[in-house]
């Protein structure tokens, strides 16, 4: 029979091999820069952890500290890493804070007296795992909208086995702390049940991370029509009774959703995602309903009549939820805040006390 740790040796040996060789497939790849800083500090940070959490590679490789340091950022940089993937965000000091935030603690949860140290790991776990809920709350979120099918495969790889995953790592923690019955350490990453869960967890992302599509992690963009044949130019008609519709206001509609427009069209759903993807440039539906919206928005913004309407009036008349949504989506469209673009347009610095 197998000693236990020689078969959790092997199985953590394999989830580190793959993600080491995941992380080098991403950094030589083609893939833009946020993409491939987010992969690259989950990646290390994973590897840490791995390390961290099983005495035989701790052992062997000599009780390297500041590797285990970098293992307390990994929920931190898993929410950006999907923050990057399925939000479209960048990688920003404010994206990256959670991930500093359990870094720092960690750190001072080794100084500190027991009683401080052990309230400190109930926070810093709590707080890993409401970042592992929100991760999966906004793969989850936007699965109906997203537009790049390759993408919406690896969301529902995400939500299936990471975020549940991580969940579960969280859970058990709490468990344990709270019973003290040693069962439930099997499926902690150290152990050999939870270092399995995470070599099939590697091996599948590996699977998608080693010949990353662009059209998953890469920028939108917009694809040139192709030479005309009839499914092609019924792609075109459908695209001009698609502008004239939302020309028309179809963006106003409450609830809006691409199964109601395409309905409406008369045309498959999968097909007018591949349209406004592909020939639109647009990675979710929600970034095309939103194009008409910002449009609007600067129209208003820049008429002296609605001066004194306030930005978050305009916001929810347009049929954003908060203000939040819009304030992002109207600076990355035009580079500016709605205050600020209204400012300019106007050029009057006392529309500073209507905004």
């Amino acid at each position: 029979m197998l000693d236990s740790a020689v078969v959790s040796a092997f199985v953590h040996g394999i989830a580190a091999g793959l993600t080491l060789t995941t992380m080098l497939g991403v950094v030589r790849s083609g893939l833009r820069r946020d993409v491939k800083i987010a992969a690259t500090l989950f990646s290390v940070s994973i590897l840490a952890w791995m390390i961290n959490e099983s005495p035989p590679l701790w052992q062997v490789l000599g009780e390297p500290w500041p590797v285990a340091f970098a293992a307390f950022a990994v929920a931190g940089l898993f929410w950006l890493f999907v923050l990057v993937v399925f939000a479209d965000y960048r990688v920003t000091p404010l994206t990256v804070a959670p991930a500093l935030v359990l870094l720092v603690s960690g750190v001072v949860m080794f100084s500190v007296p027991p009683p401080i140290k052990e309230a400190l790991w109930w926070l810093r776990n709590a707080f890993s795992g409401l970042l592992a809920i929100h991760a999966g709350v906004l793969i989850a979120r936007g699965w109906a909208d997203d537009l790049v099918e390759g993408r919406r495969r690896f969301r529902g790889l995400l939500l299936g086995l990471a975020c549940l995953f991580a969940v579960l790592e969280v859970g058990v923690g709490f468990t344990f702390r709270l019973t003290h019955d040693p069962a439930w350490l099997q499926l902690v990453v150290g152990r050999t049940g939870g270092g399995l869960l995470l070599a099939v967890l590697t091996l599948s992302l590996a699977g998608l991370m080693l010949r990353p599509d662009p059209s998953v992690f890469g920028a939108p963009r917009r694809q040139e029509a192709p030479p005309d044949t009839r499914a092609q130019a019924a792609d075109r008609l459908t695209l001009q009774r698609l502008d004239a519709m939302m020309g028309e206001g179809a963006w106003r509609r409450e609830g809006l959703t691409i199964g109601a427009l395409a309905r409406d069209l008369g045309v498959p759903e999968h097909r007018l995602r591949k349209l406004i993807n592909g020939r639109l440039g647009h990675r979710n539906f929600a970034d095309f309903v939103n194009g008409y919206r910002i449009e609007a928005a600067k129209r208003r913004l820049a008429d002296p009549a609605e001066a004194r309407t306030t930005v978050a009036a305009i916001a929810f008349d347009l049929g954003f939820g908060s203000l939040g949504p819009f304030n992002r989506a109207f600076r990355a469209a035009t580079g500016l805040t709605p205050t600020d673009w209204r400012r300019e347009a106007l050029a009057s610095p006392e529309l500073k006390e209507a905004v």
